[in-house]
């Protein structure tokens, strides 16, 4: 779901707002984080100490009151209470469309709890609460999103029960991002605007992440545990300031995490546009993690981070993992603002497109995996967007192969020059 007050490095989180007059609490970003239990809950506490063990919440803890049956009469049918959530039926361009782009590429958006996506989604209206739990299903039945980004992983660690739940929402060729939890991926302790306290203790420790986000992502999610993405958080001016020893730090992390099973990968997004220097990508290429292409008001164009992909691969090695999160130039709260209810898309941005779909064409083309979340933010809606992006890989995919073609057929055409002879073995025999 959608929150309103965010800052230019927030991140959408599911959840509704406090009711009118109540304290609203802030996440790291500054944004309202989901509402709590109690008052005593909303106080803010620094990361407490770890001593190991995966946190244990109740069944469905943090799930929002469904606003479709909270206020209804006590008459009400059952039946309507607890009425199944729809699919959009797909146009028949739609179908054409899904089939006609390369299998391993997987477009989603990020999170899927929106109202405003009747009719492009969802085939009824339905409250954010709702959808949020129980609309995975029609979501995942739509012929061209087989992927999402779970974003509120971020803001408090899952159960095993709750990553389950959303795996078993899906079909098979499904495949999630999963964010890792704040605690583990922001330097400092943040007050209730965003701004920094103190240094977090729990920053980058690695058993805390196999504990609270690994190991229950791989145990609920399985083989649908697309990408486990460590999104850091903007860092602290002196850590900014020691680029070598910070990146030293983060290598020893991500080589203290275990192995994951084939298909599902670490990813690592960040906030610092001058940490994308070689130093960084060797470290992450050393640690066999991935760089997640974060397309995002503090980050450089897509071009640019292709660059660093291509430092990391060389040839396109894949999988190219995307997270397209907030158009250029705005804040969150003001994309929010004028792209509410993301059901058209407000503000095109065809250079933006057109690089992701050179970047997955490519990859496609060399038989690596392509997963990309695009965020309502970034155009205005996230599955038109998905349908548009999804046009242009197609084009930029037809085109690169046609061009491959010709080059293979250039070479076996061409006549051997006199450098060729000369290169050639002599005859045995003579």
């Amino acid at each position: 779901m959608d929150q309103s007050g965010t800052s230019e490095v927030g991140e959408p989180v599911e959840g509704e707002l406090p009711a009118a007059g109540e304290a609203v609490q802030f996440d790291l970003f500054g944004m309202p984080a989901e509402a709590p239990a109690s008052k005593d809950e909303a106080r803010i506490k620094p990361p407490r100490a770890y001593t190991g063990g995966a946190v244990s919440q109740p069944d469905g803890a943090g799930a929002a009151p469904d606003a479709d049956t909270a206020h209804l009469p006590a008459d009400t049918p059952k039946k309507r209470r607890g009425r199944e959530i729809l699919a959009a039926p797909p146009s028949p361009d739609l179908l054409a469309l899904a089939a006609e782009l390369p299998a391993q590429i997987h477009l989603g958006t990020s999170t899927w709890s929106f109202p405003g996506w009747n009719g492009i989604v969802y085939g009824d209206e339905y409250s954010n609460s709702k959808l949020s739990r129980e609309g995975l299903t029609a979501y995942g039945a739509h012929p061209l999103l087989k992927t999402v980004s779970i974003d509120r992983s971020f803001y408090q660690a899952l159960t095993v029960t709750e990553y389950l739940r959303y795996a078993q929402q899906v079909p098979e060729h499904f495949r999630f991002i999963v964010k890792a939890p704040m605690t583990i991926t922001d330097a400092t302790v943040r007050a209730e605007r965003g701004e920094p306290v103190s240094m977090n203790p729990c920053f980058l420790n690695p058993q805390m992440a196999i504990d609270e986000f690994v190991t229950p992502c791989l145990e609920g999610l399985g083989a649908k545990a697309g990408a486990l993405v460590f999104q850091l958080s903007p860092l602290p001016d002196p850590m900014l300031a020691q680029p070598a020893a910070f990146i030293e730090r983060l290598g020893e992390f991500l080589m203290a995490l275990p192995r994951l099973p084939d298909g599902t990968r670490y990813a690592i997004e960040i906030r610092d546009a001058s940490l994308l220097t070689p130093r960084f990508i060797r470290t992450l290429k050393t640690a066999g993690v991935r760089y997640c292409v974060g397309i995002h008001a503090r980050m450089p164009d897509p071009l640019r981070q292709a660059a660093a992909l291509a430092l990391l691969d060389g040839e396109p090695a894949g999988p190219l993992i995307v997270r397209w999160s907030l158009h250029g130039g705005f804040k969150y709260e003001q994309a929010k603002a004028k792209y509410e209810p993301f059901n058209q898309l407000v503000d095109p941005d065809p250079a933006t497109r057109a690089s992701l779909a050179e970047l997955a064409a490519r990859y496609a083309l060399a038989g690596q995996p392509v997963v990309i979340a695009i965020n309502n933010k970034a155009e205005g809606s996230a599955p038109l967007s998905c349908m548009e992006l999804a046009r242009a890989i197609i084009e930029a995919y037809a085109r690169l192969a046609h061009e491959h073609e010709h080059e293979h057929e250039h070479e076996h055409d061409r006549k051997p020059t006199p450098a060729d002879e000369n290169e050639k073995p002599p005859h045995s025999g003579a």
